[in-house]
């Protein structure tokens, strides 16, 4: 089987490239020019590498037969906030694979998506404006295929992400460190599970009708604060963190989401259950930072 990986060098890509390559697929792994490859350097020799901003999106499916699209790719405004590159990566990149795509005859596109509601932030209404296409075009014979992911984390997140910058935080003894009354829950998932819930789905793509959904989580919630808790207690076991928690000083966003769930049913029913907790995740992320 051949896919088609796109954020190849992202978190996400960069794990579900080497469970590609691993379990014997034949990937083919889109970058831009200045992608760090950090995270896949050991794998570079064991797939077809382009730099998407070099070449037609076209030619590549003209080259090789594509059975599989797996789209990754993301752009959440951290870095660059103006709306138009939150826009052309989310929705226009995504939008031009899935056409060319369909007129490939790909056996089916997955599209990885957010749990967030579509008006939350610029993000998440590029995202799913793009699902809107993949519903609107789920009458061609490439079966759409669409993951909702809940909080993902895991060891090579990106250093800016919540979880990594809170550990880091904690590490350097930062006297003080301000955060949001934690009161909001959310659905931590572990990035070996979500790799795990992808294969799943491959498996079992011939299965599937033109348009399909799944929510990919633990299927419960606990809040933030717990969480953040958690991460102490466990820094503690080894090595006093003497950083002060500051719940309650930073405010909310607004449209805040207070309690994110996943709902696993459809998941379950083909065989996945999430197999790491909250506490083995946290214990796989400092015993590898360390």
């Amino acid at each position: 089987m051949t896919i088609l990986l796109t954020g190849a060098t992202g978190f996400l890509g960069s794990y579900l490239l080497k469970a590609f390559v691993d379990n014997g697929y034949k990937v083919i792994a889109l970058k831009r020019t200045t992608s760090n490859t950090d995270r896949i350097d050991n794998y570079l020799n064991d797939c077809v590498v382009y730099d998407v901003d070099t070449i037609n999106i076209k030619t590549i499916f003209e080259t090789y037969n594509v059975d599989l699209v797996v789209n990754t790719v993301t752009n959440y405004g951290r870095k660059d906030n103006s709306i138009s590159s939150i826009i052309d990566t989310n929705l226009i990149f995504g939008l031009k694979l899935l056409e060319e795509s369909i007129n490939a005859n790909v056996k089916a596109f997955i599209n990885t998506d957010t749990l967030l509601e579509r008006n939350i932030n610029a993000y998440a209404l590029a995202k799913a404006q793009l699902v809107d296409w993949m519903v609107f075009l789920s009458t061609h014979s490439t079966k759409m295929v669409n993951v909702k992911i809940e909080h993902m984390y895991g060891f090579g997140d990106d250093e800016n992400k919540f979880i990594y910058w809170l550990i880091k935080q904690l590490k350097q003894n930062v006297e003080k460190i301000d955060l949001t009354s934690g009161i909001q829950k959310r659905d931590f998932i572990y990035i070996d599970d979500i790799v795990a819930a992808y294969e799943v789905l491959i498996k079992n793509i011939d299965s599937f009708s033109n348009y399909e959904e799944f929510e990919i989580g633990t299927g419960n919630s606990i809040a933030v604060k717990e969480f953040v808790e958690k991460i102490v207690e466990e820094l503690n076991s080894n090595k006093t963190t003497v950083s002060k928690l500051n719940f309650g000083m930073i405010a909310y966003r607004a449209n805040e989401n207070m309690n994110m769930q996943a709902d696993i049913s459809r998941l379950k029913k083909l065989g996945w259950e999430p197999q790491i907790s909250i506490e083995d995740g946290i214990k796989k992320i400092l015993r590898e930072e360390n």
